[in-house]
């Protein structure tokens, strides 16, 4: 089977072809829709971080067909085409949890809050990091593990024991996740720490924190402290050419600091990077290479739950991004 064939579309061939002048929506779509059989075909298989990957797409998906901006017959039609989506992966996703629900229940009951599309919001307005925000230096190690972040999440989730209290930050788990100079993925659980926190309704993360390096900070402000360090860290991924296993840390980023409203992730080499990984036949996204995460689950023909989950989340944003602020003026839009 042919890996990584990249479609007539991504080649950077002349803007006269008929497939460069593809508009990116229609990429996108095409994309997702490969990704949307797979998730048909392997719902039982896909892990938690897949799973949620997917309802992250849904949820993106389902904004973009409440907000579509234009009316135009071209517009209409692929709005039509994401309302087709969204009734696809419906389905499929509900088979998924249940799933999860009967494979690895103690997982499910943690983060079950996050297994519902209302649980994620949808930027729409769309700031940029600030460059001065990078760290000057940074640990070269993770700052902590994945047990100690899901443990930090089920606190606020209220996940963490049966009817339990949500919204609790200890100590512990706010001076891990406010800490400075933490790189790779602790960076991007930072983030999404207090993502889940904002989603959840938490109000006082920052209660108690009384150091001086730290004070008067709010909640977005250590967002964008974090996304201004993850655009910094795919940089430096696209300039050691994607260096060991950072292809699916890379799309991580993008995924969670679009989300988080950063438009500045959405680079059009960046998405065609993410599309060059999709395998053309499955529909799946691959890593030959990859970091292997907890409870990482790697389905036939070498597809990967957590790559695929991130990637088809990560084109969602692509989707609302150009639908928010692309004016229908400047079409088409190429991946030129």
């Amino acid at each position: 089977m042919a890996r990584f064939v990249v479609v007539a579309l991504l080649t950077l061939v002349s803007s006269t072809t008929a497939a460069a002048q593809e508009e990116v929506i229609d990429v996108i779509l095409a994309s997702l829709a490969k990704s949307a059989a797979f998730l048909e075909q392997e719902h039982r298989n896909i892990n938690l971080d897949g799973v949620v990957g997917y309802i992250m797409l849904q949820a993106e998906l389902k904004e973009a067909v409440r907000a579509w901006p234009h009316t135009d017959p071209r517009s209409w039609s692929q709005r039509t085409a994401t309302v087709t989506l969204v009734k696809r992966l419906g389905q499929s996703l509900a088979n998924a949890v249940t799933g999860l629900k009967e494979t690895d229940p103690k997982y499910h009951k943690e983060f079950e809050p996050l297994l519902m599309w209302t649980f994620w919001s949808v930027p729409h307005e769309w700031s940029t990091t600030d460059p001065s925000l990078v760290y000057s230096s940074a640990r070269s190690m993770e700052c902590y593990d994945e047990a100690e972040s899901d443990k930090c999440m089920t606190l606020l989730l209220g996940t963490w024991k049966n009817n339990g209290t949500p919204c609790i930050v200890t100590k512990s788990c706010r001076d891990t996740m406010t800490q400075f100079g933490c790189p790779y993925y602790s960076l991007s659980h930072q983030l999404l720490y207090f993502m889940v926190g904002a989603n959840s309704g938490c109000v006082a993360m920052l209660k108690g924190d009384v150091r001086e390096s730290h004070a008067n900070l709010t909640e977005r402000q250590y967002q964008g402290i974090f996304c201004a360090n993850m655009l910094k860290g795919n940089m430096d991924i696209l300039q050691k050419n994607f260096d060991g296993d950072t292809q699916d840390l890379f799309i991580e980023n993008i995924l969670l600091c679009g989300l988080a409203g950063f438009s500045d992730f959405f680079k059009v080499d960046w998405l065609q990077h993410i599309l060059r990984l999709q395998d053309q036949e499955v529909g799946c996204f691959t890593q030959p290479r990859r970091r292997v995460k907890r409870r990482e689950r790697l389905l036939n023909d070498g597809c990967s739950s957590h790559m695929t989950g991130v990637s088809v989340s990560a084109l969602g944003g692509y989707l609302n991004y150009y639908l928010t602020e692309q004016d229908i003026t400047k079409r088409p839009l190429t991946l030129m």
